[in-house]
């Protein structure tokens, strides 16, 4: 349990927190750079292996033409010689056919023949039948170098009747099975019972004359001497596990009918097509494809190019290929590695993580404490010696936030004994005044009772009536602070009614407007749109808005001004409205601002006021959860603000925007 708990207590602190969020930036970053850097890596390899590819495909189709061009001069050599041409034209047919033994053993050809030009066949490769030659079996090589007269080289399809007068092995050759994964035994029926073939034919010309053609070429299906040749040139015929890194093919259209490519049982993939993409861009838009592309069941980084005839038509593709697997092991590797590094580098960070935190960590557990020392009252922690990084900073700002508690602490006790002597001296003064009142207030009404009695009669003297006058109106002042005393100290109950804030300011406004016309001050009122309604005692409160304008009038001089207005205000999350008095009179020394609302405190001259007016006004606004700010300053002016909370009435608001102006004369 103990072990827990520290286990705990080390994961939530600030140390581990710091060092595991360091951590986890780290690793994201890592990770992020191993998958971006993998995918750039490989994206980068895979440019460079497609340019490759590019080039190799080149050189494939360079050593494909080499091999037509080399038919091609061998052929023209042959029928250059004299010899020959007076063989021809003797019609010599054992030395032809020698010829065509040699000149066929020499270059590789599978078929070879020479024809004069009566179209008459004077011998064949394996064949010694001479005869005419029809239209239908003819070579279009010997075709074309007949009609154009020049050497005809190149790239031609040989159907099955040119293939079986050639030579019916030929036929045989050339039937590859058609179907996407080769056979154990070859489907006869189902074979393509075409060649395509490369080869030259050549025009023979004896004194200016044409007088025959010698012809050879190769079938390419099922030939591997090319695909060989280029799987040891161009890619030195390397393997990876057990697989030809790079391959070549030769398609017939679609179907593969020379490759190196193998199947799953380690046999040539003779037979099977190129993918749907492949075909459609390379033979039927004749564009040069390139780009991953699965072959069987290995993915390679491939280029295709059309094989185009002698007439200029596309008849199949020559395709070169590099094993992706390769290439993405090494990503892998790569991979790997920069996994590894960033894993020796997060232990790394750790460690130094976990040291560094510690001397970060020092000052801070020192404040730590000493705020639970606080906490507990002290407000003199020790906290250290200063650090002389940023932490000294703040432990400097710590000790000025201590000594700033402490004198925080010192005026609160001070401000605190204050209130509760001020509400001590409060209470005092209140039952010492119901007190006084009750008892002055019964003589007070028989001497002023009295006093009116002999006012009646009419033989007074005149110095007799002016002094019983006197008393009468003297017992009517004291009779007046009798009354301000009872309200000072009974706290009678509220009588709260709805009320619309700005009409009852407006009527009080009203009630005053005579005597700010009298003293020539400008007395104006302008109330807020869309105020809520307020539960107040109508009595009460219009006795705090007299009072406070009263005392502003008292305050005024002649062309002076007092405006009343009320705004809808929120304190504390509380709906409600402020009402602003403010004068432009005399204004309130800043040293007596504090004793405005102590009772029996009066700026009037003797016998003019109380002192209780404020008092009691403040006391009416605390009873209604409000509160009363004053703000002044000399020869500028005064302003009280009352703020008061509103109740909620569904449907009810101020709908009373009074504006209301009395001018003094």
């Amino acid at each position: 349990m103990v072990v827990k708990l520290k286990l705990l207590n080390l994961i939530y602190s600030t140390r581990f927190r710091l060092i595991a969020s360091l951590l986890v930036v780290s690793l994201l970053i890592g990770t992020l750079s191993l998958i971006v850097g993998g995918n750039m890596l490989y994206s980068s390899v895979l440019t460079e292996t497609r340019t490759r590819v590019r080039e190799d495909l080149n050189v494939a189709k360079l050593l494909y033409d080499e091999r037509i061009d080399a038919i091609r001069m061998v052929l023209e050599i042959i029928a250059d010689t004299s010899e020959f041409k007076q063989a021809l034209a003797s019609g010599n047919y054992l030395y032809l056919d020698k010829q065509i033994q040699n000149f066929s053993g020499r270059v590789g050809l599978n078929f070879a023949g020479i024809i004069n030009d009566n179209n008459e066949s004077y011998g064949r490769l394996n064949q010694q039948v001479v005869g005419q030659v029809t239209q239908a079996v003819m070579n279009p090589l010997v075709v074309r170098a007949f009609t154009e007269v020049r050497s005809i080289a190149g790239t031609f399809v040989m159907d099955e009747q040119s293939l079986r007068y050639e030579n019916p092995e030929l036929l045989i050759k050339a039937q590859i099975a058609t179907s996407e994964n080769l056979p154990a035994q070859k489907d006869l029926k189902s074979a393509v019972a075409q060649g395509l073939a490369v080869g030259a034919a050549v025009p023979v010309r004896l004194d200016g004359k044409v007088i025959g053609a010698v012809y050879g070429g190769v079938l390419l299906n099922g030939d591997t001497s090319f695909v060989d040749q280029v799987g040891e040139t161009v890619f030195r015929n390397e393997v990876y596990k057990g697989r030809n890194v790079g391959t070549s093919t030769i398609f017939l259209n679609a179907q593969r009918i020379s490759t190196n490519v193998m199947n799953r049982n380690g046999e040539r993939a003779l037979g099977t097509y190129a993918s749907s993409e492949v075909t459609r861009q390379v033979l039927d838009e004749g564009k040069l494809w390139t780009d991953r592309a699965q072959v069987l069941s290995d993915w390679y980084i491939s280029a295709y190019e059309p094989i185009m005839d002698i007439f200029d038509t596309r008849v199949g593709m020559l395709y070169v290929g590099t094993l992706e697997d390769k290439y993405l092991d090494v990503r892998k590797q790569a991979i790997v590695l920069f996994a590894l590094i960033t894993l020796a580098g997060i232990v790394f960070s750790f460690v130094l993580g976990w040291y560094v935190t510690g001397i970060i960590m020092k000052p801070v557990n020192g404040l730590l404490q000493a705020s639970v020392a606080i906490s507990n009252g002290n407000f003199s922690p020790d906290i250290g010696p200063p650090s002389k990084c940023d932490m000294g900073l703040l432990q400097e700002q710590f000790k000025i936030m201590t000594e700033a508690l402490q004198e925080r602490e010192k005026r609160q006790k001070e401000e605190s004994e204050s209130v509760l002597i001020q509400s001590e001296k409060h209470a005092s003064v209140g039952k010492l005044a119901a007190g006084v009142a009750h008892e002055i207030n019964n003589p007070l009404t028989a001497v002023l009772t009295f006093t009116h009695l002999i006012l009646r009669r009419q033989d007074l003297a005149a110095e007799v009536r002016d002094d019983l006058e006197t008393i009468a109106s003297q017992t009517e002042r004291v009779r007046k602070i009798v009354k301000s005393l009872l309200d000072f100290s009974r706290q009678s109950r509220l009588d709260p009614q709805p009320m619309d804030l700005n009409l009852e300011l407006a009527k009080s406004v009203k009630l005053l407007s005579n005597q700010s016309l009298i003293k020539g001050v400008e007395l104006s009122f302008n109330g807020a749109t869309g105020l809520p309604m307020f539960s107040l005692d109508r009595n009460l409160c219009q006795s705090v808005w007299i009072n406070m304008i009263m005392n502003a009038l008292d305050a005024t001089q002649p062309g002076d001004k007092i405006e009343v207005s009320t705004q809808q205000v929120i304190s504390d999350d509380k709906n409600g409205a402020e009402i602003i008095i403010r004068d432009t009179g005399s204004g309130i020394e800043p040293e007596i601002l504090d004793k405005l609302f102590d009772p029996f405190f009066t700026t009037k001259d003797v016998g003019k006021g109380t002192g209780l007016g404020l008092a009691v006004s403040a006391g009416i606004i605390e009873r209604h959860e409000g509160n009363i700010r004053v703000t002044s300053t000399l020869e500028e002016g005064t302003c009280f603000t009352i703020w008061l909370p509103a109740i909620r009435l569904l449907g009810d608001h101020c709908s009373y925007p009074t504006k209301y102006l009395r001018r003094g004369a």
